[in-house]
């Protein structure tokens, strides 16, 4: 394996986690600050990392691979820690749709890649509103610097939460051919 920037930057992402978990566990009054400032990080190397992928013709299949499973932890982990912090059902009911989707949707890929139809599932444009929303939702959470901050950001967890369900529904009907075809033993 050839090691570049844009792999570098996801395995950047990759060795945030940790300090995102720490950061979000310490007992000071900047902590959640500090939390949504590593997530951002990880969201900027995101979009930076698959940017010079593209841009200088470095995109590689260990970088393909990396790139979602490095975003697939961080949300889920940053899920996870919203979701210990509230303790309510209102939160964890969306936490639990997005986390069961991205399940569902990686073995979805994983079947379809199997099957030679791994097109049939690629990123739409839905998957991308969703993913922003989250994003921002997760933001909100993990800060909480104001009470409106965190309606507004319980508001884009929701509407995250549907669109999850609606780009989960697309990909299925996408799929559903290749599904639903008789399997020869």
């Amino acid at each position: 394996m050839k090691m570049n920037i844009p792999i570098f930057l996801t395995f950047f992402r990759v060795a945030l986690i940790p300090f995102f978990v720490i950061t979000f566990y310490l007992p000071i009054s900047i902590a959640p600050f500090i939390t949504t400032l590593i997530f951002f990080i990880a969201g900027v190397t995101d979009w930076f990392d698959g940017y010079l992928a593209r841009r200088w013709k470095q995109t590689t299949r260990f970088g393909a691979f990396l790139d979602p499973v490095a975003d697939k932890v961080m949300v889920t982990v940053a899920l996870a820690l919203v979701v210990e912090h509230y303790n309510a059902f209102w939160i964890t009911l969306p936490a639990v749709i997005m986390i069961s989707r991205e399940i569902i949707i990686s073995a979805l890929r994983e079947w379809m890649a199997e099957v030679g139809e791994r097109g049939v599932v690629a990123v739409s444009w839905l998957g991308k509103v969703k993913t922003t929303a989250q994003m921002f939702a997760l933001g909100g959470l993990l800060w909480r610097y104001n009470p409106l901050m965190e309606i507004v950001a319980i508001a884009l967890l929701y509407i995250a939460a549907i669109l999850t369900i609606w780009s989960m529904m697309q990909y299925l009907k996408a799929a559903k051919g290749s599904l639903l075809d008789k399997v020869e033993l």
